[in-house]
């Protein structure tokens, strides 16, 4: 393809994620995957090419542009290799003309800017949408991280059991993928396992627990320990499936093997989570709850998000988070506790949910987290891609008194 038809191309794919961020449809990768799969012509440089024009403009509009095209052109106005692709040519994009639209410029959309911590200054902002590394756990009850960082090319430690490489690292098909010896897991969800602190003995609930990236972190510490047990819970079926899966690789075990049980899996209907786990109420030591948020915290990864959060959908996910830490609270045993994270860096999210939730329920209180990761937000930790190298998290501990 011609330079001036990987721009038109790369309008014509961000036109179709702008609609689908207006009208919450499919997510920009499963889109772009679409496109090019419609566009087999297109070889594997110029898909390099188009995605990385489509997701610059991602990152560099904080506010959803109109069009794909008023992008594009707000990014040629700087780019005077850009600027000749709009040549009117055959399958290239019209020439620009000088009072047509722009798309506006800055990297968050005010009225979110305006919820963020007072530190995050510049730097930080700029740090949520630069491009994540490829992070990895290494799954302590299989290996350890010397043999792995022995047979990783350019891997860095970050953590005890974390490693990171280069953004766009293949490995999925590496044998230490394949036989259980790593997952793919950001540095920050680690984290986020660490401040659950000792699980050896104790009876885990993850709440929320999706695809199970934090359930078979607390798992394989079980495995260690040789004495625990864990519940894993979410109302998304799709989600939950791939648990199995993922523990099936990290044990080693066939798909359906009875070993698999030893992570009870539980599919919950929306607004029966109670009734549905009424066996357990008042039970676990620890109930995680990685809860339904913004996901400011990563916007290095999922920068399209910004074009889909309103203020309608962020009071919607604040009454999720309220609602998932009431059913959390009926699921902790005297003295136990609530580990309450959310991936995003909005107060609202994070220290305002704490705040209510304590003010709301007098035998709880807040459990100060002895960790040294993250920074201290009222009584809460955060961390955020440029102090702490991660996804943005706010976390909290709450014990049960």
């Amino acid at each position: 393809m011609r330079p001036a038809a990987r721009v038109e191309a790369a309008i014509q794919l961000l036109d179709e994620i702008i609609i689908a961020a207006r009208d919450n449809g499919s997510a920009a990768d499963n889109l772009a995957s679409a496109f090019f799969k419609a566009r087999r012509y297109a070889g594997s440089k110029d898909r390099r090419a188009i995605r990385e024009l489509v997701w610059n403009a991602i990152r560099r509009f904080g506010e959803r542009p109109e069009t794909g095209r008023c992008a594009m052109v707000a990014m040629a106005d700087g780019d005077d290799e850009l600027a000749a692709c709009f040549d009117g040519s055959q399958y290239g994009p019209a020439i620009i003309t000088p009072d047509e639209p722009r798309a506006k410029e800055g990297f968050i959309p005010q009225w979110i800017d305006n919820k963020l911590p007072k530190f995050i200054n510049q730097e930080e902002k700029q740090a949520l949408l630069n491009r994540a590394p490829l992070d990895l756990r290494v799954n302590i009850s299989r290996t350890n991280k010397a043999d792995v960082l022995a047979f990783l090319d350019n891997a860095e430690s970050v953590g005890d059991h974390a490693i990171r490489l280069p953004t766009n690292s293949a490995i999925t098909q590496l044998p230490l993928y394949r036989d259980g010896m790593i997952e793919i897991q950001d540095f920050g969800s680690q984290l986020i396992i660490d401040a659950c602190g000792d699980v050896e003995g104790k009876k885990i609930l993850d709440l929320c627990a999706g695809a199970g990236g934090k359930t078979l972190a607390l798992f394989d510490k079980i495995l260690i320990a040789q004495a625990g047990e864990i519940v894993a819970s979410d109302v998304n079926r799709a989600r939950l499936s791939k648990i199995a899966e993922r523990q099936a690789r990290l044990m080693q075990v066939a798909p359906h093997d009875k070993s698999l049980d030893t992570i009870r899996k539980i599919l919950l209907n929306p607004g029966k989570e109670v009734d549905m786990l009424s066996e357990f109420s008042n039970s676990f030591d620890i109930v995680l709850v990685d809860a339904p948020c913004s996901g400011s915290g990563t916007w290095r990864r999922n920068p399209e998000t910004r074009w889909r959060l309103n203020p309608e959908r962020l009071e919607q996910v604040k009454r999720q988070q309220a609602r998932v830490l009431d059913i959390a609270a009926q699921m902790t045993k005297k003295g136990g506790f609530i580990l309450y994270a959310v991936c995003s860096i909005l107060e609202e999210e994070g220290l305002e949910q704490v705040k209510k939730f304590i003010s709301c329920n007098g035998n709880w209180k807040v459990d100060n987290i002895d960790v040294d990761f993250g920074r201290n937000i009222g009584d809460g930790k955060i961390l955020t891609p440029y102090h702490d190298s991660c996804d943005g998290f706010f976390y909290a501990r709450l014990e049960k008194l």
